[in-house]
């Protein structure tokens, strides 16, 4: 969800204009919100001249869409770095809330960048179909495992665990506790997933 912020870049920074400018996305759109961080502000943090930006992504809302899309990618695959391995259904289930108790114990975690992004964009920014895109991931992904775990009415399942871990992210983020939020999302998930395939 939250990678460590980055140092304001030094002079002499040899990484490529696009990596630069996403770094400093990264970092001020998730720490401050999209909507509080100017252009001005990436680029002066980022160390590049306003035409880079414009010439390699063209607008700052294409920077977002970016800047969503690598938050999606990186998710994504730490949730399937915990799955790899995992034999039974019902590890591979609870693997997706011990891939999101890594992301809330990571040192800045401030809650989930898609549902702060949707917040802040309106409904035709550029970054709204990448939210989308990712919810509609991982809805899929719940009734997935939920089906290759044999529950009982596996999309009522589902739905009751996307609720769980969105709940746990919201705990989080307003608590201040990650480790305990994720802890009880993960007990819970195993106690619906358990009575969701008790004979």
């Amino acid at each position: 969800m939250v990678t460590a912020p980055s140092p304001i870049p030094a002079k002499g920074d040899r990484r490529p204009v696009r990596e630069r400018l996403l770094a400093s996305a990264d970092e001020l759109f998730y720490r401050e919100g999209i909507n509080n961080v100017g252009i001005d502000r990436i680029l002066e943090h980022a160390g590049v001249a306003k035409a880079s930006l414009y010439s390699t992504f063209g607008s700052k809302d294409e920077l977002v869409r970016a800047y969503l899309e690598q938050r999606q990618e990186t998710r994504r695959a730490r949730i399937e770095r915990h799955l790899a391995g995992k034999r039974s259904p019902r590890e591979r289930l609870l693997a997706v809330f011990d891939a999101q108790a890594e992301a809330m114990g990571q040192p800045g975690f401030r809650g989930c960048a898609f549902l702060m992004a949707n917040a802040e964009q309106p409904g035709e920014s550029r970054g709204k179909p990448v939210c989308d895109d990712y919810r509609g991931w991982i809805r899929a992904l719940f009734v997935q495992l939920v089906k290759e775990a044999g529950a009982r009415r596996p999309d009522a399942l589902a739905r009751q665990l996307l609720l769980l871990y969105d709940g746990a992210v919201v705990a989080a983020q307003m608590d201040g506790r990650g480790a305990e939020a994720s802890a009880a999302a993960r007990a819970t998930a195993a106690a619906l997933l358990d009575a969701a395939t008790r004979a």
